[in-house]
């Protein structure tokens, strides 16, 4: 059997659409249509019902996506485990600050359950990389928050999504308050992102920027944030989920979309360890589809 037509398959009966399915595989409609039926021909058993808003599973489908499923994750480990056993078998994972402890440990336990052998390697990035390098190929998958210029390559799936505040010294008059407004800022030092920094997760922090002392400390890590507020009485806006050192508070800001933490890969990828990474996702956060 035809292991292209099963992951075709797969993907249709996750989706329950064709046309999402085909955007999704970076293929067009008609042949993603034309390897169904083939796979359906082959069975010799009607495998969707379909409708002009979509498609379901019939129960010869649903008996195949449960056994479609098991089969490629055991196809999947094939090559994971011929590199382990060269060991040559790696996945590096980019990280944004503190998102990968903010992901928990389950996520570790699951994976490794599945891959004991695997040389895991992390990679931490600086705050004008959101893709944590995953657009020039320096991490397989990426623990991150958007938002941050997605493009065509790559796929993202929201983990959590957190409202905003303000950092600010303990002792700050702003700390005193429930919640603050964007004009609340106005004339405060804030710390800035460098100017090479990606230009729509720049633009995001920098939100109401206008007014702002330009004389703010230039930042590249989330610890030098939060050292610039503590040591020079800088302010600055953060997601409000983040942990804080003492002498710091964070103040919900009105006004301000939130942020989301994300697990990042590249769309279309064919690479089994990353697979295995977002099954493991799937299984501690819910089912994993692409966004952007």
């Amino acid at each position: 059997m035809d292991l292209r037509r099963l992951r075709y398959f797969v993907v249709v009966a996750e989706e329950r659409h064709f046309g999402r399915a085909a955007e999704r595989l970076h293929m067009a409609q008609p042949p993603l249509s034309r390897s169904i039926q083939q796979l359906e021909a082959e069975l010799g058993h009607r495998l969707l019902h379909r409708s002009a808003t979509g498609v379901s599973l019939t129960p010869a489908g649903e008996a195949l996506y449960a056994e479609a499923q098991a089969l490629l994750e055991q196809a999947d480990r094939i090559p994971i485990r011929v590199a382990a056993a060269a060991g040559t078998a790696m996945l590096t994972i980019g990280m944004l600050a503190d998102s990968a402890e903010q992901i928990g440990p389950h996520l570790v336990t699951e994976f490794r359950a599945a891959h004991p052998e695997v040389n895991v390697r992390m990679r931490e990035a600086d705050l004008t990389d959101p893709s944590c390098g995953l657009k020039t190929g320096l991490v397989d998958v990426a623990l991150t928050r958007t938002p941050f210029h997605v493009g065509d390559g790559i796929a993202t799936h929201v983990l959590r999504t957190d409202p905003i505040g303000v950092v600010v010294r303990a002792d700050d008059p702003l700390a005193q308050r429930a919640y603050l407004r964007l004009d609340d800022l106005a004339n405060r030092r804030r710390f800035r992102l460098p100017d090479d920094t990606d230009a729509v997760w720049r633009d995001y922090w920098n939100a109401a920027a206008t007014g702002v002392d330009a004389s703010g400390p230039v930042v590249r890590t989330l610890r030098e944030c939060l050292q610039s507020v503590l040591w020079n009485g800088a302010i600055g806006l953060m997601p409000l989920a983040d942990t804080l050192p003492d002498g710091l508070i964070c103040v919900p800001v009105e006004g301000l979309p939130p942020s989301d933490l994300v697990v990042a890969w590249t769309r279309g990828t064919t690479d089994p360890l990353v697979r295995s990474f977002l099954r493991a996702v799937a299984a501690v956060r819910g089912p994993v589809g692409p966004r952007g």
